[in-house]
């Protein structure tokens, strides 16, 4: 009976715990006192993951050209299919893997092609801008850091927290459904 008494006491407590409201900022101010510290922080993780790619790049030798968005890029192969836009179904071969490592994490050799509503679904927005300045038969290579990719948490199953991952890329097709 004692057991039951404390279960109950500690889920009440809990109940009103977690009803308790937060307090708001009080005025503009106090939000920017904590807004920009982080965006402090972003930028200078910005600028080193880009500092890390440029190196890669250069141990590589791949001339690679940088987007205003911060996706690495280079169109491998001109297709002649018609380009990809906002809306369409794009599918694609690819090969995702991690910069530091070369591990490969996933690739359409063992899921299968990848299918998309460029714009719209659910994928890294890294692959999403790159996809858009292909056209069908592209081939791509795109370095996209972590901002672009899994952020800071990494899926959580093949790719770490703040992974820069590289995404070889062909468009095999792009429909409007």
């Amino acid at each position: 009976m004692k057991k039951i008494n404390i279960v109950v006491m500690l889920m009440v407590f809990l109940f009103l715990a977690c009803k308790h409201e937060r307090p708001k900022p009080k005025s503009d101010e106090e939000v920017l006192a904590y807004k920009e510290p982080l965006v402090g922080v972003n930028k200078i993780l910005v600028d080193r993951d880009s500092l890390r790619i440029a190196h890669y790049c250069k141990r590589k030798s791949l001339k690679m050209s940088l987007g205003k968005n911060g996706l690495w890029y280079r169109i491998e192969h001109i297709g002649k299919g018609d380009s990809a836009k906002y809306g369409m179904v794009a599918s694609i071969k690819y090969k995702v893997s991690l910069l530091e490592t070369g591990k490969v994490c996933y690739s359409s050799d063992s899921s299968g092609l990848k299918s998309f509503r460029i714009g719209k679904d659910d994928v890294e927005s890294g692959l999403d801008i790159g996809i858009r300045m292909m056209r069908e038969g592209d081939k791509a290579l795109f370095i996209l850091p972590p901002n672009l990719a899994y952020g800071l948490l990494g899926d959580e199953k093949c790719i770490p927290a703040r992974s820069i991952i590289v995404y070889d890329v062909k468009l095999v097709k792009v429909s409007e459904k």
